[in-house]
């Protein structure tokens, strides 16, 4: 039998509004969860004090995280459904996971964005929603949950689908192709099995619509690009990096280029868990042995391509950003740490172009003094030492970033152009 197409899914959506207990069902339901692992984990819920909690613990692996009842890591999950392979990017609710999310995100073939019928729509509903459609995650359903609370009752669910809808056409989103999916997570009706509750609806279960999902195209076509998150030195193996391919295929014994270092080498076997593959594409995780290449030469946030087609070193790059909460505001001059790819970079704002509105993306003001929280702008950006950045709509995996300052995400963006650094 042929492998199943795989996917990977991210959920978004407010931290109460019960994510963690939607992917624990899912996975129970689609049998990712044994009855054997849920008992332990009613068990454990049941000591801790939180007796409601046992799907919500079954991506929240670690100890910390369940006596605090809070989701803080990136965990991952695979579950199956007839169609297709998953895997869970869990994306926790509050503020520090906006940096996960932008690295969970940016891997995520689609969205699941949870909203609860009860509490209604939160601002971080509001803020994942967007940061969903700045990020390009390309498909999106909108999970209502706890329909439970509410008896069922149908004009409950039409009022939060009704608003929802007003909030993603307002950020820029195609509201006829999305589906509203009403559920209760705890109760386990409508997930990934039909309800009897409520009669008034004819659609879809949640497990159901990931069934319609696209799976993307893989950029074999396009220029290899493949960020470095660490390099080994392994007796008799020489110098191995390790990354996930991005675009392209990484191929043995070819001449490749580490960006910005300049160091070039010659790939030799290629591996992936353990295996040798005869040759790595988009998404896969490997590790390789490179001839001609030092250790020291070559470190983390590197990005690897061929030597004919290297990877951009820029000199200053425009980009799109969504402030999504500094504690004062951002002007010209402001120098706090990018996050791109596997890269960690000081970069300064050289200009604010243009200030938008992030309901229309309409130009609300040219060259505004400063942005602050909520603004999206165009922003031109100098990076303090050389970093490999592409353009989004050329490789999106290397042009998405957050900036982190003062051990918060103040702001996430795309990039749109990038000048190339001369050498």
């Amino acid at each position: 039998m042929a492998a199943k197409e795989h996917l990977n899914l991210v959920f978004i959506g407010h931290v109460d509004h019960g994510k963690s207990t939607t992917v624990g069902r899912v996975l129970y339901d689609t049998g990712g969860l044994s009855e054997q692992e849920l008992r332990k984990l009613k068990e454990e819920a049941e000591r801790v004090g939180k007796p409601t909690f046992e799907f919500a613990f079954a991506m929240d692996q670690l100890k910390e995280e369940r006596e605090r009842g809070l989701t803080i890591d990136i965990s991952h999950r695979e579950f199956t459904t007839a169609k297709y392979h998953f895997t869970i990017i869990d994306a926790p609710g509050h503020r520090d996971f906006v940096k996960n999310m932008i690295t969970g995100a940016s891997q995520a073939d689609a969205a699941v964005l949870v909203c609860s019928v009860k509490e209604g729509i939160q601002p971080q509903t509001k803020e994942h929603a967007f940061l969903a459609k700045v990020l390009g995650i390309p498909q999106i359903v909108i999970g209502v949950n706890k329909m439970d609370a509410v008896g069922y009752d149908r004009v409950k669910f039409e009022d939060i689908k009704a608003q929802m809808s007003t909030l993603l056409k307002n950020i820029g989103y195609k509201v006829d192709v999305i589906p509203f999916i009403p559920f209760s997570a705890y109760d386990g009706d409508n997930v990934g099995k039909k309800t009897t509750k409520m009669d008034w609806y004819k659609g879809s279960t949640l497990v159901e619509t990931f069934e319609t999902f696209k799976v993307p195209v893989k950029p074999l076509d396009k220029a290899l690009r493949m960020p470095v998150q660490d390099v080994f030195t392994i007796t008799g193996h020489g110098t191995v990096p390790v990354g996930r391919v991005e675009t392209g295929i990484l191929k043995p014994n070819t001449s490749i280029v580490f960006m910005p270092s300049g160091a070039k080498g010659e790939v030799k076997k290629i591996e992936m868990h353990h295996q040798e593959v005869a040759q790595a594409i988009p998404g896969d995780n490997v590790g390789f042995n490179v001839k001609g290449v030092d250790k020291k030469d070559v470190k983390r946030g590197e990005v690897i391509g061929y030597a004919d087609k290297p990877p951009t070193v820029a000199e200053e790059f425009t980009a799109q950003i969504v402030v999504l909460d500094h504690p004062t505001a951002i002007a010209k001059g402001y120098t706090p740490v990018f996050h791109i790819h596997t890269c960690q970079v000081a970069c300064q704002f050289i200009e604010i172009l243009e200030k938008k509105d992030p309901k229309s993306g309409q130009v609300m003001a040219k060259n505004p003094d400063f942005i602050k929280t909520g603004d999206v702008a165009i922003v031109k950006i100098k990076p303090l030492k050389p970093t490999v950045i592409e353009k989004f709509q050329e490789f999106p995996p290397l042009g998405r970033f957050a900036i982190r300052d003062m051990g918060q995400t103040v702001a996430a963006g795309v990039v749109l152009d990038v000048k190339p650094k001369v050498y």
